[in-house]
Parts: C-alpha cells; sequence; structure tokens
C-alpha cells in the first residue's frame, strides 16, 4: 500500500486523488479503452466542479506504471487499448474509498462525496457504512458551522442571512437523505 502522499493532512483527497478514484472506479464498473476512460473522467468531473485544471493533471499512463491498470487488449494506437484494474488497483481503489470526507463547501470535496456516493456498491457493507456514518458527521459539522454563523451575523442588513438559510436547507436535506442510504 503506498502512502498517503497526495492527501491533505486530514487524509482527505486533494484533486489529483478524487481524480484517481474516479478512474479506478470507472474501471471496476466496466472497462474501457484509454480515450474513453479519459473522455468518462473529464465529463464526470466537469460536470460536478466544472472545467479544472486543477482536475485534469492526472495521467492514466501514471497508473499503469504503478500497476494500477493493465491493458486486456492490444491495438495499434494505445488510446484504443481496453483498460482494466488490476488487484493493486483495487486495493487502491478501496483505500480512496476510505478516506475521510471534508465538508462539501469547494467544488473537490462535491467531487469526492458525488464519487464516493457513485462507486459506493464497490465497498463490502461494513466500509461503506462507515463512510456513509462519516458524511453524516461532516454534514452535522457544517451544520453547526453555519447555524454558528447565522447566531452571529444573521440579523445584519443584506442578503447574508437568506443565503445561510438556503445553505443550511441544503444540508438538512442532505442529513436526512443520508439517514435512509444507511
Amino acid at each position: 500500500m503506498r502512502e498517503a502522499l497526495g492527501m491533505y493532512r486530514d487524509k482527505t483527497l486533494i484533486p489529483t486523488e478524487a481524480l484517481r478514484l474516479c478512474m479506478l472506479g470507472t474501471l471496476a464498473i466496466e472497462s474501457h479503452t484509454y480515450a474513453e476512460l479519459a473522455r468518462e473522467v473529464r465529463a464526470f468531473a466537469s460536470r460536478i466542479v466544472g472545467p479544472s485544471l486543477d482536475l485534469m493533471g492526472l495521467s492514466i499512463e501514471m497508473l499503469r506504471a504503478e500497476g494500477l491498470v493493465r491493458p486486456i487488449s492490444q491495438a495499434d494506437d494505445p488510446a484504443d487499448e481496453m483498460l482494466e484494474l488490476t488487484d493493486t488497483g483495487r486495493a487502491e481503489l478501496r483505500e480512496l474509498m476510505v478516506s475521510n470526507v471534508r465538508t462539501p463547501v469547494d467544488g473537490n470535496s462535491q467531487l469526492v462525496f458525488a464519487l464516493k456516493l457513485r462507486f459506493m456498491h464497490l465497498l463490502e457493507p461494513a466500509d461503506a457504512g462507515n463512510q456513509v456514518d462519516r458524511m453524516r458527521e461532516i454534514s452535522e459539522t457544517e451544520r453547526a458551522r453555519l447555524l454558528d454563523l447565522k447566531q452571529r451575523y444573521g440579523s445584519e442588513p443584506g442578503k447574508f442571512d437568506a443565503w445561510l438559510d438556503l445553505e443550511l436547507a441544503q444540508v438538512e436535506d442532505r442529513l436526512k437523505w443520508l439517514e435512509t442510504v444507511g
């Protein structure tokens, strides 16, 4: 198992690790050609966080060099080779899936939440349950932070209080939904 060099100090995923999770999870579901995998990852990540150079920096070739994926068919053009996960790739996928999650405030955290939910069925039930519990805890922390902001600054003039209500409603909805997931 490789060291968690590509994670923040709190063991949450940096953008390139989120992309790695997207690539490995996509291949865990179905083999893709190199070109299809690149398109699929770019399309999914862009739909969650919008176009981002930070998220387009991870090479599929790196996954091959690390032994996480391998070609299952040969083609004249490497972009047309079908790729699949190796056992090492499956272990890496699990490591990424059970990493910590952050409050989904920024685009990367939203992407990690979405990826974990998209690929959660690939985890053992206990690991999946732990991830849902972490998502609940993070959402409860986010709710507490927003309530504190509302208490301190909600009575000020302007639209900040209305925005806080919108954010709180989203967190409350997420918490209700997470109760049905796990």
